[in-house]
């Protein structure tokens, strides 16, 4: 950056498993993470929600402190700067908020400090902080990424031709993904675990060849977390039971949750959320898209004026 300019940096929400493609599936989601950077000679972030205004302003924030790690990891120093956040995914629900401020600090880090790091690079350092690829590889790739994490690699497929609407069903409460994530059993028998792995490729089959009903019903039919976390998150059963018969295609818990996912068919979505929110008024329903781009980066000269 020179003077006069202002990076802009912006990072899609993400939902995550789909159901059975636990820690492995992620789909990119149009609410979003902005960022707008200015060199100066202290951090300082200013946060412009409330939800925003409860974590550190200056470099002990998690997004900086992503930055200062991700250039550490390449050998770099980054510079300070003031950090204008602004963010309309939802804390805590679900929806990929802690994957999108890891994906931002590792933009922020790669702008700055001139790394020009490749995806496949950003995802890399972006499933080491988050401990999996599936959120993180949406919110840096866009569109439907199926990721794969090995002790010394991750790799990952991205498909952008999913024609379907998102509605998340979000609560009011929030639930921690830690605490979502003690929920769950350390082992699974050899038998449902083969078959926990058969509805997840099943699903991915479905969603690939364009058999969304198929797909659906897979994601209703998960092994691996579902069982588990329906203690915590009572409303999922519930709108597994009604959302169909108002015309969605498939249910599933939104990464830990509590926010609950309801693929359907294109156009239909307002339709849906409608009869959602007659019938459960006490939740917030939001007809989403997928984002097929990923995060963005882009400079803003400061002293053009129209």
């Amino acid at each position: 950056m020179i003077g006069g300019e202002r990076l802009i940096i912006e990072v899609p929400a993400s939902t995550a498993n789909l159901g059975p493609g636990f820690d492995s599936i992620g789909l990119a989601l149009n609410l979003y993470l902005r960022m707008e950077v200015v060199k100066q000679d202290q951090w300082e972030v200013i946060p412009m929600t409330e939800e925003l205004s409860m974590y550190p302003s200056d470099k002990k924030n998690f997004i900086i402190q992503t930055a200062i790690e991700t250039a550490k990891e390449f050998q770099a120093e980054i510079p300070p700067c003031q950090v204008i956040i602004d963010s309309d995914i939802p804390i805590a629900r679900g929806l990929g908020s802690s994957a999108s401020a890891i994906v931002a600090g590792i933009e922020l880090a790669d702008a700055l400090c001139e790394l020009h790091l490749s995806k496949q690079e950003k995802l890399r350092v972006a499933a080491m902080f988050e401990g999996h690829p599936d959120n993180v590889g949406a919110s840096l790739m866009g569109g439907l990424v199926i990721g794969n994490q090995s002790k010394t690699d991750v790799d990952a497929v991205v498909f952008r031709e999913l024609e379907v609407e998102v509605i998340a069903c979000i609560p009011s409460t929030e639930l921690l993904t830690k605490e979502s994530r003690g929920l769950l059993p350390e082992h699974l028998s050899f038998k449902d675990a083969v078959q926990a792995g058969a509805v997840g490729n099943v699903m991915i089959a479905s969603l690939l060849s364009g058999n969304y009903e198929l797909a659906g019903k897979m994601m209703m039919q998960d092994l691996y977390h579902h069982p588990y976390r329906k203690q915590v998150v009572p409303h999922l059963e519930e709108i597994e039971k009604l959302a169909p018969s108002l015309g969605a295609l498939g249910v599933a818990l939104s990464g830990a949750g509590p926010t609950v996912l309801c693929l359907v068919a294109p156009g239909r979505g307002l339709e849906v959320a409608q009869g959602l929110a007659v019938e459960m008024p006490h939740m917030k329903f939001n007809c989403l898209h997928i984002d097929q781009v990923g995060s963005r980066v882009y400079k803003k000269n400061m002293n053009v004026t129209c």
